[in-house]
């Protein structure tokens, strides 16, 4: 599968995130469907899509231990999932993203260096997402 969400991520040749860059300023947004650019100093209004870095540091993460509250559709019974957001320098932005299940959270600090790899949505292995793990 080459495409795990359409537009969003991608698993070939290697596990990616795809934003937009602005044509006009070079500002990156992710996920790439922003109508402008995110820049509020440019008004350009067109994003080309383009792989993002697939690693950066970790800005912060956190343990959901309870599920969260509907329309979240949580798994019977819940398992508790770590998420990350961490920061890519090259793009000067911050992505969110689950760390992967298989990944030793024993000793995770901020500013290790993390990177993108594939991974199911909890409590459903079918369907495909990005994950972060350290690198």
């Amino acid at each position: 599968m080459s495409s795990m969400i359409e537009g969003w991520f991608a698993a070939e040749p290697e596990p990616h995130l795809i934003g937009g860059r602005c044509t006009s300023c070079g500002s990156y947004a992710f996920p790439p469907t922003a109508p402008s650019c995110p820049n509020p100093s440019c008004s350009g209004t067109e994003l080309e899509p383009v792989s993002l870095s697939r690693r950066g540091r970790l800005w912060s993460w956190t343990v959901a231990r309870y599920a969260p509250p509907p329309p979240y559709v949580a798994a019977d019974p819940f398992v508790p999932f770590a998420l990350a957001a961490v920061e890519l320098p090259e793009e000067r932005m911050v992505v969110l993203g689950q760390i992967h299940p298989a990944a030793d959270l024993t000793g995770l600090a901020v500013g290790d260096e993390m990177e993108v790899v594939s991974g199911t949505l909890p409590g459903d292995d079918a369907t495909p997402i990005w994950n972060w793990r350290p690198a």
